[in-house]
C-alpha cells in the first residue's frame, strides 16, 4: 500500500453501489406526482378537509379541540362509551379533556387503519372520516350529528 501521501484522495472511504456500480438511487416518483403521498398522508388530508370545514362553521366550540390520528387503537380490555365502534374494533376516541390547573383539552382520535380497511375507495374513505369526526364532534358538543352535516 505505502505512506499515506501516495494513496489516492478518498480511497480510504468505500462508496455505497449497487451491484451495477450506479451508486445510490433518488426517488423513483417525482414529488409533484400524487403516487407519491403516503396513505398516511392522504388519510390525514382527508381529516384535516373535514375539520377546516367544521372549524369555519363552528369556530368558537371547537376552539381548543385538539384532533389526531394514530394508526391502530391502543390495546384494552374495555373501551368506554367515549370510543365510537364497528364491531369490536374501535374507530375513533373522544377524550373529553380536563379543566384546572393542569388543563387538557378536549381530543378527537382517528384510528387511520381500522378506517382505510372499513373504505372501498378513497371517496368512500372521505365519506366514513366525514363521518366518524362529525359523529365525535357531536358527542363533544351534546348535539344531533344532523345538526353538524
Amino acid at each position: 500500500m505505502g505512506s499515506p501521501e501516495h494513496r489516492r484522495p478518498g480511497s480510504g472511504r468505500r462508496t455505497r453501489r449497487d451491484r451495477h456500480g450506479r451508486g445510490l438511487r433518488g426517488r423513483l416518483v417525482p414529488a409533484t406526482v400524487p403516487l407519491a403521498r403516503t396513505k398516511a398522508e392522504i388519510f390525514d388530508d382527508l381529516v384535516l378537509d373535514t375539520v377546516e370545514t367544521l372549524e369555519r362553521r363552528f369556530a368558537k366550540e371547537l376552539a381548543g379541540v385538539e384532533f389526531a390520528v394514530e394508526d391502530v387503537p391502543p390495546e384494552l380490555n374495555v373501551y368506554d362509551s367515549d370510543v365510537l365502534e364497528d364491531g369490536e374494533v374501535p374507530l375513533a376516541r373522544l377524550l373529553p379533556g380536563r379543566p384546572g390547573r393542569q388543563e387538557v383539552p378536549p381530543r378527537i382520535v382517528l384510528y387511520r387503519r381500522p378506517l382505510e380497511f372499513r373504505a372501498m375507495d378513497r371517496e368512500d374513505l372521505a365519506d366514513l372520516v366525514h363521518d366518524v369526526i362529525i359523529e365525535q364532534v357531536a358527542n363533544l358538543l351534546g348535539v344531533d350529528p344532523d345538526e353538524l352535516a
